[in-house]
């Protein structure tokens, strides 16, 4: 199993002027810093819980079916199915009909229901699955507590920025700051 993103969100879901209004930061020579800390603080914030924040496409690349009826989408929370597709021995590909396939958005991680399962034709990532997950396509639809998570990672790296800059983070992360995170985060039954 392979996930990738294939189309990255349109925007941030803090804007420079809030965290520069958090910072305190007056003037504008650290705007490109501070956004790449944004930057940075999103992609922290998706990778520590498994969501995406805001609308972004994710290719879900499978070797073979699951041995169940379903396929489980490591992202949440997922909006649409974009496309289902298998691949032939010769590499041609074939687009499942949308009718052939049922989401249930709602479950964590989401499930993707075949009725029938189409057999892939090559061994390795014969099906791949396209979709689109994200809370929506601007800040205002991410959750406040995530906001929160993501501007105290900013404030938290700003005042550290001397040592380690945008692209090095995370270097550490502050106090406060999983507990923000902790409902977020996908949860395993024993």
């Amino acid at each position: 199993m392979a996930l990738f993103r294939t189309s990255g969100p349109d925007a941030e879901p803090l804007t420079t002027t809030e965290c520069k209004a958090h910072l305190r930061v007056s003037h504008s020579s650290d705007d490109d810093l501070i956004a790449g800390l944004i930057r940075a603080a999103r992609e922290e914030v998706e990778r520590h819980t498994g969501l995406a924040l805001i609308d972004q496409d994710w290719r879900l690349a499978l070797d073979c079916w699951p041995r169940s009826d379903h396929v489980t989408i490591p992202r949440h929370p997922v909006k649409q199915i974009l496309s289902v597709t298998t691949y032939g021995s010769e590499g041609e590909a074939s687009e499942l009909d949308p009718a052939s396939y049922q989401l249930d958005p709602l479950s964590r991680p989401a499930r993707l229901h075949f009725e029938t399962r189409p057999s892939p034709g090559i061994a390795m990532n014969g099906i791949e699955i396209d979709f689109r997950a994200g809370f929506g396509e601007a800040g205002t639809d991410v959750p406040d507590l995530l906001k929160q998570a993501m501007m105290l990672l900013v404030a938290h790296w700003y005042e550290f920025r001397a040592e380690y800059g945008a692209a090095d983070q995370p270097v550490s992360l502050p106090e406060g700051y999983q507990r923000l995170v902790a409902g977020f985060r996908a949860r395993r039954l024993l």
